[in-house]
């Protein structure tokens, strides 16, 4: 079992299914590479947890979502290449086989390696007033996960965009190219965010897994490639699923006319 966190910089709570991971570490919410290891462990546990099926990021205060790397921490030797940690920097984005749903509940400014980590989660709701910002241009570095993610989530030139000139967009440009799901207001986003985790939390975690498998697993491949492996049941997820009580639980549930029990076996 997950053992919470309740001081330090990540700070984390849970309710039945739903683990919240808060992000508390001074005004700012900035990344050292502490803190970085601190969050692969937090995921990493998150993952490995059989009783744990949705994750919810949030952080403290109400300004600063995060700014990414902490440029002062920096300063005084941490290096932007040093040791991150299981799952890279935020502890998600590099993290293997976290086939959970986590949800990022973005409540301010949200720039630089903080875009990322949003990026690394699945579905996204923002804060009316959440900004975003891609500045690394101007300070003589690339936005190397971003330059990545980006044009694939995003039209091209948008993207190009966001990554060249490092301007700073809205909550509302962000929803319209599709970088998140929902915009709610300031005082209702961490409950927004709980009424879809338990959504979640209330599906087959089994399917979600098998989803978040193939989704990875098949950007880079052709359609038909990627379908073949699925009908053969070469992703261990898709095995797993195809094998397990909680698909014939669905198909009984459906001939029955009522709610499926999920049991994730």
């Amino acid at each position: 079992m997950m053992q919470m966190r309740t001081d330090g910089p990540i700070l984390t709570r849970s309710e039945g299914a739903i683990l919240e991971v808060t992000l508390s570490r001074g005004k700012a919410n900035a990344i050292d590479l502490v803190t970085s290891r601190v969050m692969g462990e937090v995921f990493r546990d998150f993952r490995d947890d059989d009783a744990l099926r949705v994750c919810i990021l949030r952080a403290a205060g109400e300004k600063f979502f995060c700014p990414g790397w902490d440029l002062k921490a920096a300063a005084e030797g941490d290096a932007v290449d040093g040791d991150y940690g299981i799952g890279g920097f935020g502890g998600l984005q590099e993290l293997p086989h976290l086939n959970k749903p986590v949800i990022a509940a973005v409540n301010g400014i949200c720039c630089g390696g903080g875009l990322e980590l949003a990026l690394s989660c699945d579905l996204i709701l923002a804060a009316e007033t959440a900004s975003f910002a891609l500045p690394e241009i101007r300070s003589g570095t690339v936005a190397d996960a971003a330059s990545i993610k980006l044009p694939k989530r995003i039209p091209y030139h948008v993207a190009m965009d966001l990554l060249l000139t490092g301007r700073w967009f809205d909550a509302d440009e962000a929803q319209r190219w599709g970088l998140i799901k929902a915009i709610h207001p300031q005082a209702d986003l961490l409950a927004k965010a709980w009424d879809l985790a338990r959504l979640l939390e209330s599906g087959p975690p089994l399917v979600y897994a098998a989803i978040k498998e193939v989704v990875r697993e098949a950007e880079d491949m052709r359609f038909q490639d990627a379908l073949n492996r699925i009908t053969k049941r070469q992703f261990a997820t898709v095995d797993r699923l195809y094998s397990s009580e909680d698909q014939l639980e669905g198909a009984k549930a459906f001939a029955e006319k009522r709610d499926p029990v999920w049991k994730g076996r």
